[in-house]
């Protein structure tokens, strides 16, 4: 489980928990809406994506800590794009993918609804949808990352939410691969045609 932050603006520490920098920790500022996926659901994400991950293009729409798009590259990723709008945020992550050598990754400043409405097909393997909680990001993303050529053929899209926040309706042909609950989080792998 990360170390949370007392205060806003103080920092945290999490452990990468799988592959080539499995027992590293990366740092971090309190910010709002930045919660790290809990070590256990992270453990359970990144088993259920194991057989997909090697080589995968990998997309964090709201990076906060980077701890997932960070530790996909750890387990084999072939590249990672974070976004977040934190000036802050990004600056850790930077520094972060530094410390441990990291390579394949880009950073972007940029609200994620406004760069997916005008990004170019990318074909992206996996998707990291882990917006601030209770602010209906996920129904708007879902149908941006529907539009064609966004992502690859049976790319999977990972959701976290709180407890009890419904699932919105899925786009033609998406299906929900699996679903579970950890504490106050819900956490679901979507699955593209």
């Amino acid at each position: 489980m990360p170390r949370r932050p007392s205060r806003p603006g103080a920092t945290s520490e999490l452990r990468i928990i799988g592959g080539r920098w499995r027992g590293r920790r990366i740092a971090f500022h309190a910010e709002p809406g930045v919660r790290p996926t809990p070590d256990r659901v992270r453990e359970t994400l990144f088993n259920w994506l194991q057989p997909v991950l090697p080589g995968a293009r990998v997309l964090d729409l709201f990076c906060g800590s980077g701890a997932l798009a960070i530790e996909a590259l750890s387990r084999g990723a072939g590249t990672a794009t974070l976004l977040d709008v934190s000036g802050t945020v990004l600056r850790d992550v930077a520094q972060n993918l530094h410390r441990l050598g990291a390579t394949g990754a880009e950073l972007v400043p940029a609200d994620a609804l406004a760069w997916l409405s005008s990004a170019p097909p990318q074909a992206w393997n996996i998707v990291f949808l882990d917006p601030p909680f209770g602010r209906a990001m996920v129904a708007a993303c879902l149908p941006l990352l529907a539009r064609p050529g966004v992502l690859a053929p049976t790319a999977r899209i990972y959701v976290e939410s709180a407890v009890g926040d419904p699932l919105p309706e899925l786009p033609p042909g998406w299906t929900l691969h699996r679903e579970k609950t950890a504490g106050q989080v819900s956490y679901r792998l979507l699955l593209a045609p």
